[in-house]
């Protein structure tokens, strides 16, 4: 409403201006011409007041779009960041993240400076620009055919600018998210960087695509120069012609002087609207392209909140147009850790036999225990090609109430992939997964992250303190027994000894804390909410040998009162396990103790004798 009322404001603004020649020209004939002073004071009291309207109007034009348009701009950028916290891990794999800054960020601005000053003058200069040309017709119909003689050809020039500047603003905008690209992942990776005293290749490689960026923008520039060229020149000429003309009739007394000045004062008075014309295209096309990125972000496929949201939808299993959903990269992303996605703990674990649903959803009875069962599941990333082998490749396995089950394989052979299918940061192709009987894909995502905390062996750890990053994986109102407990099992008691304690800010990325620093504090987080299932990948890796033992020991009592599977490479970790699963390209090979399996399987054994410790 307040931007309806802003435009019919501006409008009434710009035709206050137009009312001006008619008063010059009032002037001229009139006490000019009659050598009248007091009427010439009469007509700049006029003049003055037309002019203070003027600027009161745009003015309260300029108050009455700031707070709906900062209000638009608010939402739509909270929206975005809320959809892309609701897209699948698969899309962050193939996006990269300063692509998605870039649209949160620069595009959004664009588009709010596109509501604020183009959308409006578009429509007020259209007017603007008509209204003066009936005026000036109504005046001297012969001056008006003089001054539309350039109307076709600026109309020309206007369409083939509007089309070809498309195409530049988009790719402009493209490199600006790989500039960003760039610049983020210079600053996480500073490290690598003067470790490997690349810090000039890298400022090359970066000079590279400023310069490619700044040949676009120049690109840009020449065409706005081209086009304003024209629009300025062409109008320009006409006013000349129509001077010309407008003598010769005045001379002729044919046309009073007062007429003429009319006419030429609404001429100039049009040449802000129409040479306004070329950068209004401009932002204007700015802003369809800016929009047009938003949403390829916006209108991705996102997880459903529930089981019910997605009835009637199209199951993402086995569908092999999947990768078709999402918008092809415009450069390759570094995966992150899907720790970047909080799990949420599920109180006293397996032990309580009811508990409280998430906020959304009703109060539920516990299932049987079943523990977690996969039957028959494949998986192939949606990106991959249609006739490469799966990942995963009819997978089963039961891993039993309160069991806890270690998965051992080379390197390659899907054991990440596999942990990442429980808590559905990946969508299983075929088949399917429990938990407690209940299949995963008709749970709500929501309750099914409450009941599985996951912990990964590439921590990430957010810039907040240390006790909110652990806490993270609690239940909302877990305080200082529970981060103190979960720090205890992680054998993170460091983080007492911190400047500010588990109140101290651990920097972006954690980077501050050492690997298995961080490492430890992840796995805080997995257990600190007391979860029913717990999905560890090969969480250890990053510790000394003593600390190792320590955590392990602590880690005994959680897995007595949990189902877990942990992702192993060392044997000091298989031994924390009931049983062992071997995966061997992509199926599950063999299962037993981990003694049975030295003695029964070579392949496990070989795994476990030292020669291949690596992922």
């Amino acid at each position: 409403m307040r931007l309806s009322v802003a435009a019919f404001v501006a409008i009434v603004a710009s035709c206050t201006g137009l009312v001006i020649p008619l008063v010059l020209k009032w002037m001229v004939d009139g006490p000019v011409a009659d050598r009248d002073p007091a009427g010439v004071w009469l007509g700049a009291l006029y003049l003055l007041l037309l002019g203070i309207a003027e600027a009161l109007l745009f003015g309260l034009r300029r108050w009455l779009v700031a707070r709906p348009l900062s209000r638009v701009e608010a939402e739509m950028r909270a929206d975005l960041y809320g959809h892309l916290q609701r897209l699948p891990v698969a899309f962050h794999d193939r996006w990269a993240s300063g692509q998605l800054l870039s649209r949160a960020t620069t595009d959004l601005m664009l588009l709010r400076m596109f509501l604020a000053f183009p959308l409006t003058f578009l429509l007020v200069n259209g007017v603007t620009i008509l209204v003066g040309v009936l005026i000036m017709l109504a005046q001297d119909w012969t001056l008006g055919l003089v001054i539309l003689g350039p109307t076709i050809p600026v109309i020309l020039m206007c369409a083939i600018f509007e089309k070809r500047y498309a195409g530049v603003a988009r790719l402009a905008q493209d490199q600006v998210g790989d500039l960003t690209t760039v610049v983020e992942e210079s600053v996480l990776g500073i490290r690598i960087i003067k470790g490997f005293g690349r810090h000039r290749s890298q400022a090359h490689a970066f000079r590279e695509l400023v310069r490619t960026l700044r040949g676009t923008e120049l690109r840009k520039a020449r065409m706005l120069a081209t086009i304003w060229g024209v629009i300025v020149t062409l109008p320009e000429v006409a006013i000349g012609a129509a001077l010309l003309w407008g003598c010769v009739q005045v001379a002729e007394h044919e046309l009073s002087a007062g007429t003429l000045v009319a006419f030429l004062s609404t001429a100039l008075a049009l040449r802000w609207p129409v040479e306004s014309i070329g950068f209004l295209l401009a932002m204007s096309q700015e802003a369809a392209t800016a929009t047009e990125r938003y949403f390829e972000v916006r209108d991705a496929w996102q997880e459903g909140a529930d089981a019910s949201s997605t009835a009637g939808a199209p199951s993402t299993a086995g569908a092999p147009g999947l990768a078709a959903q999402f918008p092809a990269p415009l450069r390759g992303a570094p995966r992150h850790a899907a720790e970047q996605r909080p799990v949420r703990g599920a109180g006293n674990g397996a032990t309580s036999p009811h508990r409280t649903a998430p906020d959304n959803g009703p109060l539920s009875s516990a299932p049987e225990p079943d523990g977690i069962r996969f039957e028959n599941v494949r998986f192939r990333y949606p990106d991959a090609a249609p006739d490469s082998p799966p990942t995963l490749d009819r997978v089963d396995l039961h891993i039993r109430p309160g069991e806890s089950m270690a998965l051992v394989g080379a390197t390659g052979s899907g054991k990440t992939t596999l942990t990442a299918l429980i808590p559905r940061l990946h969508e299983v192709t075929s088949g399917r997964i429990t938990l407690d009987g209940r299949d995963i894909t008709a749970m709500p995502r929501a309750e099914l992250r409450s009941l599985v905390a996951v912990a990964f062996e590439e921590p990430t750890l957010f810039s907040a303190s240390v006790g909110e990053n652990v806490l993270m994986g609690a239940d909302d109102g877990a305080g200082a027994p529970e981060l103190a407990r979960a720090l205890a099992v992680a054998q993170a008691d460091f983080a007492h000894a911190l400047p500010q304690g588990t109140g101290t800010q651990v920097g972006e990325q954690g980077l501050s804390l050492s690997g298995g620093q961080r490492q430890r504090l992840a796995l805080a987080r997995a257990v600190v909410g007391r979860p029913r299932f717990l999905v560890l990948d090969d969480p250890l890796s990053a510790l000394d040998v003593h600390t190792e033992a320590a955590v392990e020991a602590a880690l005994r009592d959680v897995l007595a009162d949990t189902t877990a599977l942990i992702v192993a490479h060392r044997p000091s970790t298989v031994l924390l396990a009931d049983r062992v699963a071997l995966l061997s390209g992509g199926r599950v090979t063999a299962v037993g103790t981990h003694h049975e399996l030295l003695r029964t399987n070579a392949e496990y054994a070989h795994l476990m004798s030292g020669e291949d410790h690596r992922r």
